[in-house]
């Protein structure tokens, strides 16, 4: 044992060739691998889609031990085993899913030395139980997924999650790994500190992901009538449409299976049976339309998701990030379309009083949610406002979000919202916005004598009424009005006393963007892979036989091949095993469980074109 080299980049590289059929590292999983298979901790921040479990299952396969991964979702965790298993890794998850003949099978292979990798929730993991059997182990490592659930900072915090930081006494001799794909500075330094990764080396990516097309609206009423529009765009696409609601996933999906479209809800309060059919099928299926609310998605591996719409706005820019970043995991084209409205900040701001936490931490969430919102009503590059509210530097413009395609008109319009700011501190806050309307208007009904009195009754004739609901919105959205709830009868009033002094002294000036006539459209389809006419037939004939093995098996279709990987297949037309193995998602397992199958269907496809 002494003699045998410590494993090195260079052996992760030939594990990656032979074992996932690529031909090298993208972007930081070789430095985070070399990290880990020195045997050192680490926190990565890496892109969805930018390969992040990789950096911890080829080091679980090259470090002797058990490799243990930490996942918050039985979802995620299922999806990866299959995956790993079909490339021929030994890999098994001991989750509250599985049945007691499958637990008593994983744990003969664990004792035997025989797998790979293990998946377990944190609940799952920290039982003083599995830690006392595990910790009698060899470890190659421990992976955290999801690491910014333990941020109390993040959008996704999970207290069962704050446990985690007693790893570092169970398995002191193996390093431990932290991955996520949204984390802000201040989330990383919480990340680091409560898992007691004080030291560890942070890999902290790009966040760009240049084949995503970002665009968002300001809604109009629910905006169901323009999800059901941009869907019926996007037809014979699969996509996620994310509601705020329960009853909103309902009523969306119900909508779209009338107009024809494969569309099913998924929320929490739905039976475990019914959710994980709709999630397999959605897995399983090349049109499938998911309406789901935020629950779902997180580490959800489906790599044809072609646009994900928010029919609500999230709550934070990670929060969005992580949602859009479900779509064009395959690295085709794709769309991130976001419908918003100062009532949904008003909603999130409520929800966000009424948690039981800090006011630290409604404070810093309070100032997320109004980012978001300033980055989806801004007039700014989209795609760099995310990269440099993640601490990038020196971004260029995306050159195809909806605000480069076409760039907004913005207006002045201080005076007017002096006079909005002056008529809500005069009416005291006891109305809501369409009476502040129609006071500056000077319309309001049956007006008494003492309103008609105020100064700013009717002095806001230069705008319409359209005008200033825009206006009042912008007004909402920069935090210099806020609405009271009231029991679902909204009433507005001053926002944060400086800033309002500041635009009232004109030392901070307010603008609001020009809205365009009709929504703006990508100059380019965002439909996905493009597959050359002539091979077209050949693509088909290879997803109707994944399609099939998959269905035999019970698994994902792309945990076979990626449609990539089909594409490139099509195109090359290899005529032996060799050709094959040279193409990128064709792995040693792979090629010889579907190598023969691959090959005839190569075959078929040359000799249907020679006739």
């Amino acid at each position: 044992m002494t003699d045998t080299p410590a494993p090195n980049l260079e052996s992760a590289r030939a594990v990656l060739a032979a074992t996932f059929g690529h031909k090298d590292f993208r972007g930081l999983q070789g430095p985070v691998i070399e990290e880990v298979l020195a045997g050192r901790n680490a926190l990565a921040v890496l892109p969805t889609g930018g390969g992040k479990s990789l950096c911890y299952q080829i080091p679980s396969l090259l470090r002797r031990g058990l490799g243990i991964v930490v996942s918050p979702l039985i979802a995620l965790m299922t999806d990866q085993v299959a995956a790993l298993r079909q490339a021929g890794v030994a890999a098994a998850r001991l989750d509250s899913a599985i049945d007691p003949d499958e637990r008593e099978d994983a744990w003969r292979r664990i004792n035997a030395g025989e797998l790979d990798l293990l998946y377990l929730s944190p609940e799952g993991l920290m039982q003083g139980a599995m830690l006392e059997r595990l910790s009698s182990l060899p470890i190659a490592m421990v992976a955290i997924d999801e690491a910014h659930c333990v941020s109390q900072w993040g959008h996704d915090f999970r207290p069962e999650y704050r446990m985690l930081g007693r790893l570092a006494d169970a398995f002191p001799d193996a390093p431990r790994l932290a991955v996520t794909a949204t984390a802000d500075a201040r989330t990383r330094e919480d990340i680091a500190k409560e898992l007691r990764l004080t030291g560890a080396k942070q890999f902290v990516d790009s966040f760009a992901r240049p084949e995503l097309a970002l665009s968002a609206e300001r809604k109009t009423g629910r905006g169901a009538a323009r999800v059901l529009e941009l869907i019926g765009e996007r037809r014979g696409r699969s996509g996620i449409v994310y509601a705020g609601s329960r009853d909103g996933t309902e009523t969306l999906a119900a909508s779209l299976i009338q107009s024809g479209v494969a569309a099913m809800a998924y929320h929490a309060g739905l039976d475990k049976g019914l959710r994980a059919e709709r999630l397999r099928k959605f897995l399983a299926e090349d049109e499938a339309v998911m309406v789901a609310t935020i629950a779902f998605g997180m580490g959800i591996d489906k790599p044809d998701v072609r646009y994900v719409i928010h029919a609500d706005a999230p709550a934070s820019i990670e929060a969005y990030w992580q949602e859009v970043g479900r779509a064009g995991r395959d690295g085709a084209p794709a769309e991130g379309i976001t419908l918003y409205s100062s009532a949904d900040m008003a909603f999130a701001s409520r929800r966000l009083e009424g948690r039981e936490v800090d006011d630290a931490v409604k404070q810093v969430q309070g100032r997320k949610l109004r980012q978001l919102y300033a980055m989806l009503d801004g007039a700014a590059c989209r795609a760099t406002a995310v990269r440099r509210y993640f601490g990038e530097a020196d971004v260029e413009a995306c050159g195809q979000c909806d605000l480069c395609l076409n760039p907004p008109e913005r207006r002045d319009v201080t005076t007017a919202a002096q006079k909005a700011l002056s008529a809500a501190q005069r009416l005291g806050g006891r109305y809501g916005r369409g009476r502040l309307i129609d006071h500056l208007l000077g319309k309001t009904k049956d007006v008494s004598d003492y309103e008609s009195g105020l100064t700013t009754y009717g002095i806001g004739q230069e705008l319409s009424a359209p005008q200033w609901r825009d206006l009042t919105d912008q007004l909402l959205f920069d935090g210099l009005l806020r609405e009271d709830p009231n029991d679902g009868r909204p009433l507005i009033g001053l926002g944060e006393a400086n800033a309002v002094k500041a635009v009232y002294r004109g030392e901070t000036k307010v603008y609001v963007r020009d809205r365009p006539s009709a929504p703006a459209k990508a100059a380019k389809s965002r439909s996905g892979l493009e597959v050359a006419s002539a091979d077209k037939g050949l693509f088909e004939a290879l997803r109707a036989w994944r399609k099939a093995q998959a269905a035999a098996q019970g698994v994902p279709p792309y945990v076979i091949f990626g449609d990539r990987t089909l594409v490139a297949i099509a195109a090359a037309r290899p005529t032996s095993l060799r050709a094959l193995e040279g193409l990128s998602g064709v792995g040693q397992v792979k090629l010889e469980r579907y190598g023969a199958d691959v090959l005839g269907i190569v075959r078929g496809g040359v000799s249907e074109a020679a006739e």
